[in-house]
């Protein structure tokens, strides 16, 4: 069964709550895309009235898991996944909505094509980029996920 948009966000209310009351909200996730949106409010805000970093870690990160999550769920294998390293660069105060788009799937078949082979802990890094209203730059966050079969 494959996961929704929907499954993504009882699993954030569910196991994620901070995502959740911030208002990060799956929006769209095929094989290769995932679109995350959160919207600028007073509980994701810091003392500047821009959404904290944080806030958009979490959209950023989701943006990239959830493609990973679901690339695990399609090949049936026990994939264990986490995040080993990440930056990020803000070129923008994010203000109203703000929409994290990761394109990179075709990165994650190429990992855990290669986990499954060798046996061995495989990594990707995978890239969202933060938009806001006016289609402008935000902030960018680029996550590097381990990707390793469980025996």
């Amino acid at each position: 069964m494959a996961i929704s948009t929907t499954k993504l966000n009882t699993f954030l209310m569910l196991k994620l709550p901070a995502a959740y009351f911030t208002g990060v909200r799956t929006t769209y996730l095929d094989h290769e895309k995932c679109i995350v949106k959160v919207r600028h409010r007073w509980i994701n805000q810091n003392p500047f009235r821009s959404m904290f970093w944080a806030v958009q870690g979490m959209a950023a990160e989701l943006a990239t898991g959830a493609l990973v999550m679901n690339k695990i769920r399609d090949r049936k294998k026990n994939i264990s996944m986490l995040v080993l390293k990440n930056n990020a660069s803000f070129s923008k105060k994010a203000k109203g909505k703000v929409t994290f788009t990761c394109t990179e799937g075709h990165k994650i078949d190429e990992a855990i094509n290669k986990a499954i082979t060798s046996g061995e802990g495989e990594t990707v890094w995978l890239n969202a980029i933060g938009m806001d209203e006016n289609g402008d730059e935000v902030s960018n966050f680029n996550f590097q996920w381990t990707l390793k079969l469980k025996s």
